[in-house]
């Protein structure tokens, strides 16, 4: 039984806690494989073959294909073990952040050297801050952010 979770109503936050943990605990573990040089290679060689040895839903297997960042959080990935996917792929942290915001890399950099986002328009679901998810790529249907 889930707790009642008020930290759900942060716009543009999914927050790691038991239940996502629990959901997107293959995904995350193969993301940690990649930490080998001898996995990133095999995943490299055949990303579908590769994914096919780990027991994850076929929507989370798909984010991972798409590298659709936003889409694996949604499913139960952990940012800091796709990390892990972003750099198989040769892409920084800053990198990967920008395109989930919908962003070019330097376009983020600028707008974390500035401070961030700000709160104002931000602090609930429903008002109209830039960190709503109508204002970002994961509140538009069918866009993804790629890598």
């Amino acid at each position: 039984m889930s707790l009642n979770k008020n930290y759900l109503d942060v716009p543009g936050t999914t927050i790691f806690d038991a239940d996502e943990s629990r959901k997107g605990y293959h995904l995350n573990q193969f993301c940690m494989s990649l930490m080998t040089h001898e996995n990133r290679e095999r995943f490299k060689a055949d990303q579908r073959a590769y994914l096919d040895e780990w027991p994850m839903t076929e929507e989370q297997k798909q984010a991972v294909l798409d590298v659709d960042l936003n889409r694996a959080i949604s499913l139960g990935g952990n940012i800091y073990f796709l990390a892990k996917l972003g750099a198989t792929h040769g892409k920084s942290f800053q990198q990967m952040a920008g395109s989930m915001t919908g962003m070019t890399e330097d376009e983020y950099r600028d707008m974390m050297i500035k401070g961030g986002r700000s709160a104002e328009g931000n602090r609930v679901v429903g008002e109209d801050g830039d960190a709503q998810a109508n204002h970002q790529p994961q509140g538009k249907a069918g866009q993804k952010a790629n890598v």
